[in-house]
């Protein structure tokens, strides 16, 4: 077993996931041989069109992580304004104000609060963006639709 930094870290960032999940998440590496690939899922918050919602993604990690932050993409279909069709999240936490200080915790955290609390300043899917501004009934149908589909 490799003990590099970016090794180190995940084994830290799981360790810290077990003892205390943050609400509404979970995640783990998706095989014991490698702590590189992460699988998560975040639960739609109570009292939100995401309600019910059980979304799943995949995170990457790099050698280089935590100083460069893991891809993030969402393996169900979704609806928002920061998720680009192919489920890929644009979000600046995971991008431009990345720090080393965030953890695999944090990440959830903010993907979660994401899910009702949208960036449409620069969005990943503008259709989804347009919505939410302009008739947030019909977007709230929508993702209601993608969290009901997403529990099979």
């Amino acid at each position: 077993m490799s003990t590099k930094p970016s090794t180190l870290r995940l084994m830290s960032d799981l360790k810290t996931m077990k003892q205390q999940p943050p609400e509404g998440v979970s995640a783990s590496p998706l095989s014991d041989e490698n702590l590189f690939v992460w699988g998560g899922t975040v639960f739609g918050p109570d009292d939100t069109p995401w309600e019910g919602g059980i979304f799943s993604m995949r995170l990457t990690f790099t050698e280089q992580y935590p100083d460069k932050p893991p891809r993030v993409r969402f393996t169900s279909e979704m609806f928002h304004p920061n998720i680009y069709p192919d489920g890929t999240l644009c979000m600046d936490l995971i991008q431009d104000n990345w720090s080393p200080i965030y953890s695999v915790s944090s990440i959830f955290i903010a993907i979660r609060s994401l899910l009702t609390d949208p960036n449409c300043a620069n969005p990943a899917n503008p259709e989804a963006a347009h919505l939410y501004q302009t008739d947030k009934k019909a977007y709230n149908r929508k993702v209601r639709r993608v969290a009901e589909k997403s529990t099979g």
